[in-house]
């Protein structure tokens, strides 16, 4: 039997180009799916859900977040990308248990779902065994989000067990794609070690018909070129997602334009660990529209929201200081509120290949929808729905449905023991930092018990 809801005099931004904005609308979703959507849609028979001071529109979708630091959360807040390394990758990571990556990915999930994310592409570089790889697909497919599950190398010469595990992963979970976890490779990249394991990386991924992502473009590394030796050795394509692309030349950025290629950025943690300057203007002059997403989220935190204001301030301080430094004033801003919008949803859904399904309030595509309540103070009144989104917080995310399922309603997540999981990954945030003797805020180590 079909069961209906439909969302009830909201306003809606459907991010569809044919269905555009609607001061006061409805959305219909039948089971999984939208089937409507209309200033007015009659359905006697449908739950309703009142949109009544609420924007409608689709789900954000993250393209490059590590749900594996989510207990972890705060301590890389004032690390540059040597600290990172050094501390997060390289000392911390090991300490990891299959355990320890359960509990974070479900925390993880919990928090992007909370802030409105009901996509994330979860870069996983924490995998040191089989068993951890299973307990991350575990957490995903427990959190109820819609993901795409990265698997990833922690750094150094892969494992002999690799690329077995790999293809293994792929069999026993992801033989169709029809779930809402889906399969990727998330490779390091040429800049974080030989171009010859990339290279084993990409032929791997292309043997299972699954997107790559990596990382380019990543400060000092970036001069590398990375890009023009990919693109030399004939392995640039429509199949790859690229990570950052802040030290990419003009040239480089137009080869992964000519080459169908995806764009994923995180300009708050780019800004903060020395990555280069976010590269958005010259990633949209090149033809590549980028994708956002949080990155670091032991670093800035799991806001998307936070994410597109950092987005628009980045490249619209760049623009007037490249405007200053010509003794001129911009006469208009070069990107708005509108665009990064857009690349939160829509293009997020194109960089990870799911345009199709999900990314607009369209009929026919999945029905992940959050409602923002703009009856609070920061909010409201609204004059920009555009706007109004990116100047929203977690506060005013209301309600969230995954595929039709309602997974937050009234301001609170549904499903889970929240008291527990948190319980969890005290347990496991304690057990990591124990005798741990790197750098940490005071906050940090006030929280952990003495002994």
């Amino acid at each position: 039997m079909t069961h209906r809801t439909l969302i009830k005099g909201g306003t809606i931004y459907s991010v569809d180009p044919d269905i555009g904005e609607l001061p006061r609308g409805d959305v219909l979703v039948e089971d999984d799916t939208i089937t409507a959507v209309a200033e007015h849609i009659p359905a006697t028979d449908a739950h309703i859900i009142d949109a009544t001071d609420r924007i409608v529109l689709p789900g954000l979708i993250d393209t490059h977040r590590h749900l594996w630091q989510a207990a972890l959360r705060q301590l890389a807040a004032d690390w540059t990308l040597g600290q990172y390394i050094d501390h997060m990758l390289l000392e911390l990571g090991p300490r990891f248990s299959p355990d320890d990556v359960y509990v974070a990915e479900l925390l993880g999930a919990m928090e992007a779902i909370d802030a409105g994310v009901t996509t994330v592409m979860d870069w996983a570089h924490i995998m040191r065994s089989p068993d951890h790889a299973d307990e991350a697909v575990r957490g995903l497919v427990d959190s109820g989000i819609r993901a795409v599950f990265g698997y990833g190398n922690p750094g150094g010469p892969p494992a002999d067990w690799y690329a077995r595990d790999v293809t293994r992963v792929a069999e026993r979970y992801f033989s169709s794609e029809a779930g809402l976890v889906t399969f990727a490779l998330a490779s390091m990249g040429p800049e974080f070690g030989p171009v010859e394991d990339t290279l084993s990386d990409l032929t791997l991924a292309r043997e299972l018909g699954i997107r790559a992502s990596m990382h380019v473009g990543v400060g000092a590394l970036g001069k590398q070129r990375s890009i023009t030796e990919l693109h030399r050795r004939g392995l640039l394509g429509p199949d790859l997602i690229y990570v950052h692309c802040n030290t990419c030349t003009d040239a480089e950025l137009r080869l992964i334009a000519d080459t169908g290629g995806h764009a994923s950025i995180s300009p708050r943690v780019e800004m903060q660990m020395g990555h280069g300057y976010p590269a958005t203007g010259r990633l949209c002059a090149a033809g590549v529209v980028p994708s956002l997403s949080i990155d670091v989220v032991s670093g800035v935190g799991g806001s998307l929201f936070a994410e597109m204001r950092g987005t628009l301030e980045a490249e619209r301080g760049w623009q007037h200081h490249a405007a200053l430094s010509r003794d001129e004033t911009l006469s208009e801003l070069t990107i708005s509120t509108r665009d990064v919008v857009r690349m939160a949803t829509i293009e997020g859904a194109r960089t990870l290949g799911l345009e199709s399904r999900i990314g607009s309030l369209t009929p026919g595509k999945q029905a992940d929808i959050i409602l923002l309540d703009t009856d609070r103070p920061n909010l409201s009144p609204v004059n920009s729905v555009s706007a109004a989104i990116t100047l929203a917080d977690n506060e005013n995310v209301d309600t969230v449905l995954i595929a039709g399922r309602v997974v937050k309603q009234g301001g609170r997540i549904s499903g889970h023991d929240l008291r527990a999981v948190r319980g969890r990954a005290h347990s496991s945030r304690d057990r990591l930092l124990e005798s741990w003797s790197g750098p940490r805020s005071t906050a940090a180590s006030a929280a952990r018990p003495r002994a």
